[in-house]
């Protein structure tokens, strides 16, 4: 930064806000705003020099420091933060720096800036697991300074222009404004305690990347009606309803019941190129996916260990807190 950033005062800052940088804020806060939870998202310039270079074609010229930010206000009771940074995280590419999709230059840098202890906490365990995710890493994350709103034509700029530049794609967009799955209840447990409520066979799997044997574990041949969710934290990850019958000798699913409950990264061990799964909350390695399977309704096979999963039957669904999902069943 070529100035010291000039320091606002946000001791008086609702306690359930968050601030984002995920390159231009138009598609950024279109995506929160589509979030339901969210009370409001406001388009701004964030930690940069001082209020009188708050303006877009000065913050353009690259030398003030500010980020493109969005001011996201939630209720606590609908949305979690957690869930709000782990869609973030989904639609931002956290391994380039000064950049987000076509748009390059300082103001596009990716960060996270918080204005309270409670938002610290949590903005800091979701920054550390997203970024032991990845081998490149440069995402922001910190106090926020100052900030101050962009001007009135960047407000709600793709709700007035609805075929308006956006770097986020809109199917990404539409698919966070329908989750029913919060990662929020379902936060990855310490250390020691996983290891204590694990197997033997789980931990290894789960925590060392491990593979159980095919056709002699828990769940491969079991179709019975029902969700499948994470062994750790309980997340739900797959449904009964998109299991089928595979050769592979491990459970197969054509599809999670979301698509953001499970994280998908390159594997090249073992001498293979393959795609690794991993649960969203709780980091478990669950197991990879294909393409171009033979026995899959849709070309895809999630091949899962069985030792990952914890299956639920649809009559205990209830009683175990997940009602809200029984309409997979309809």
């Amino acid at each position: 930064m070529p100035k010291e950033a000039e320091q606002m005062d946000f001791s008086k800052e609702k306690q359930n806000v968050i601030y984002l940088a995920g390159g231009c804020f138009w598609g950024l806060e279109h995506l929160m705003q589509s979030i339901p939870g969210v009370i409001n998202a406001q388009s701004g310039y964030a930690n940069g020099t001082c209020k009188a270079d708050a303006d877009y074609k000065t913050v353009c010229a690259g030398s003030t420091g500010f980020r493109e930010t969005v001011r996201v206000e939630y209720d606590s009771e609908k949305v979690s933060l957690d869930a709000l940074l782990l869609a973030y995280f989904y639609v931002i590419d956290p391994t380039v720096q000064n950049r987000q999709g076509n748009d390059v230059g300082s103001q596009y840098q990716t960060g996270i800036y918080y204005t309270n202890e409670a938002a610290r906490e949590t903005v800091q365990r979701i920054y550390d697991l997203e970024k032991s995710r990845r081998t490149k890493f440069f995402v922001e994350c910190g106090p926020l300074l100052n900030f101050y709103p962009a001007e009135e034509y960047h407000q709600d700029y793709l709700q007035k222009n609805p075929g308006g530049y956006c770097h986020i794609p809109r199917e990404e967009i539409e698919l966070f404004s329908k989750l029913r799955i919060d990662p929020g209840d379902y936060r990855k447990p310490a250390a020691e305690s996983i290891r204590e409520k694990l197997t033997a066979e789980q931990y290894r799997v789960t925590q060392e990347n491990e593979t159980e044997r095919p056709f002699q574990n828990e769940l491969w041949n079991k179709f019975e009606k029902g969700i499948y969710v994470d062994v750790v934290t309980g997340e739900p990850l797959f449904s009964s309803t998109d299991k089928f019958e595979s050769g592979c000798g491990w459970p197969a699913f054509s599809k999670p019941i979301e698509a953001p409950a499970v994280i998908e990264r390159q594997d090249d061990s073992h001498g293979m190129r393959r795609t690794e799964v991993r649960s969203r909350a709780g980091d478990s390695h669950l197991g990879h996916v294909f393409e171009e399977d033979p026995d899959s309704p849709n070309g895809v096979r999630y091949c899962i260990n069985s030792a990952a999963l914890r299956f639920i039957p649809f009559e205990k669904m209830e009683a175990e807190g997940y009602g809200y999902l029984l309409f997979l069943f309809d």
